[in-house]
């Protein structure tokens, strides 16, 4: 028999421990009311648990837990972990999505599209396992996640400024942007999988700040202690510069880069009215800092 908990409280149960967010998690974990547990594919600390996946029937944990978030990708979560977690005590699930979901159903690229597609399953799998066996559900949608020196944008938008010394745009780059840092988005974790009122519903989580994809990198050029120096460049010119690097290299992700280029001109914010309304999300603007592999 699994112990309880000696206070009284209910656990928690983090999925992906050493994901962006997951790590983010782990600062805030005492914020908790009880006790907090991560999981990885491999132990990352004293207390993690190792769970694949791919083999659900293999976690077996000595404690007790009733709810669960999970920060990995929302296509891992099979019928198989579900019904796993069902059986050891879940009944509240907080699971992270994104809301490219939403913005790239249109890609032209097959990779995006194949992304569209797993989250949008992934999102659907738990519903209704949810809905069928009664555990109550949220799925958090995120857009542009940041986390400096970790994440895959606006870091990487930092590193083609380190390596260039300026940064290309495509058009106006007018397209309206709300980044948000992975910290901001464990906290909002933390609230929704606590508040009933954040149950059996989906929401788009955006940073506490809107501004132009412009507006964006010239906040980062200035966070990097430099003069911003864009460099608008035609879209036609981008179409030929990656078709030919296609051509080059045989295959990758050009067509992906043409896709991020199309997308700097669309408006990809999202409004957080209905999270602060339910469990009280309140981002903080876009201040990048990179004095430091991660931000305190």
């Amino acid at each position: 028999m699994i112990p309880s908990d000696p206070s009284g409280q209910n656990g928690l149960l983090v999925i992906g421990g050493s994901s962006l967010i997951g790590a983010r998690l782990r600062e805030v974990a005492n914020c908790f009311p009880g006790p907090v547990h991560f999981t990885g594919r491999t132990r990352l600390g004293d207390g993690d648990l190792s769970l694949d996946a791919d083999k659900p029937e293999d976690f077996a944990p000595d404690f007790q837990f009733e709810g669960v978030i999970v920060c990995t990708p929302i296509w891992l979560v099979s019928d198989e972990l579900l019904e796993r977690l069902f059986s050891l005590g879940m009944n509240r699930v907080v699971a992270f999505s994104s809301t490219s979901v939403l913005t790239k159903t249109q890609s032209g690229d097959s990779y995006e599209q194949a992304v569209v597609s797993k989250l949008a399953a992934g999102e659907q799998r738990i519903e209704e396992f949810c809905t069928q066996a009664g555990i109550a559900w949220t799925i958090l949608r995120p857009t542009l996640i940041y986390d400096e020196g970790r994440d895959q944008n606006v870091t990487q938008i930092m590193r083609t400024i380190q390596r260039l010394g300026f940064f290309p745009i495509a058009g106006k780059a007018d397209g309206r942007r709300r980044p948000v840092h992975a910290r901001e988005l464990a906290a909002a974790a933390l609230q929704a999988v606590q508040v009933p009122n954040a149950a059996n519903k989906a929401y788009n989580l955006s940073g506490g700040e809107v501004l132009t994809y412009r507006d964006m990198v010239a906040r980062i050029f200035r966070a990097m202690g430099r003069t911003p120096v864009i460099v608008p460049v035609p879209l036609m010119a981008w179409r030929i510069g990656f078709a030919a690097l296609s051509v080059i290299r045989k295959g990758g992700k050009e067509s992906a880069n043409v896709e991020m280029a199309l997308r700097m001109s669309q408006h990809m914010d999202f409004s957080n009215d209905e999270a602060a309304r339910d469990f009280g999300y309140a981002p903080g603007p876009f201040n990048p800092r990179f004095d430091g592999a991660h931000s305190p």
